[in-house]
């Protein structure tokens, strides 16, 4: 049986979603693990969006095949029950035998957080980047405005061997303030090694008069990494919902 898993997670203390070789502190590494245990037979977990270390997570969306035929409630009860308490199944539902949570994704929202002035916010911290100084929010609004669209992405990917197509459709940069807190929401259709945190970087800049706004189309149009700005810290991005076709 196929399953579609929607998962929550606290990220601070994990290497990020894929499994990876040299550690076991992974996202994906805890859900096998945990499957595995419960289920007798080798699980192979498959994310949505490989999201970094120190990066969480709202409404990340796994698939995975089990052969056991779990009733998807009882298999979302049994995971909450032995997972760590920074990892949560909010959802399970059986799926289509087509359905795969990366293959099969048409968007994905990202929010990113922080928390403006020198106050901090002491339960959000691991959730926040703290900017002490005052942000040109009209400018970075601008310039997300010329970020935003069907355009080559490659200024703003980390990954400088990456091969395959850049050309990403953003169709939502809003930026929101309430009090202390400034809420960057990216929608698109795919984000690639680092982008979102890329852009925000870049955004954080013109904020702080660093670059002006109007020059968003030169970093796109230089296709080179070195002239976007600083990746943003993880602590701040958080991986909203993932987006499917309507059955």
């Amino acid at each position: 049986m196929n399953y579609k898993l929607t998962i929550q997670y606290d990220g601070t203390r994990y290497d990020g979603w894929q499994r990876q070789g040299n550690t076991t502190n992974t996202i994906q590494g805890r859900l096998e693990e945990t499957l595995s245990r419960l289920t007798g037979e080798t699980a192979q977990v498959h994310g949505a969006g490989r999201t970094d270390a120190g990066v969480h997570a709202l409404g990340q969306v796994a698939s995975v095949r089990l052969s056991g035929g779990w009733a998807p409630g009882e298999l979302m009860d049994q995971l909450n029950r032995y997972l760590p308490q920074d990892i949560a199944v909010v959802d399970a539902r059986e799926a289509d035998g087509r359905f795969h949570a990366r293959l099969s994704a048409v968007g994905k929202t990202y929010r990113y957080s922080i928390r403006l002035g020198c106050v901090p916010d002491v339960f959000r911290r691991r959730y926040q980047l703290p900017v002490e100084e005052p942000l040109d929010l009209p400018a970075m609004e601008e310039a997300a405005r010329l970020l935003t669209g069907r355009h080559d992405y490659r200024s703003f990917c980390s990954n400088r061997r990456y091969k395959k197509s850049t050309v990403r459709t953003v169709d939502t940069i809003a930026l929101r303030r309430e009090g202390a807190v400034l809420t960057i929401t990216y929608h698109g259709d795919g984000f690639l090694y680092h982008m979102v945190r890329i852009l925000t970087g870049t955004l954080l800049e013109v904020g702080l008069g660093l670059r002006p706004a109007g020059s968003m189309p030169d970093i796109l149009a230089a296709l080179d990494r070195q002239a976007a700005g600083p990746t943003a810290p993880a602590q701040g991005l958080t991986l909203v919902s993932v987006d499917y076709p309507a059955l």
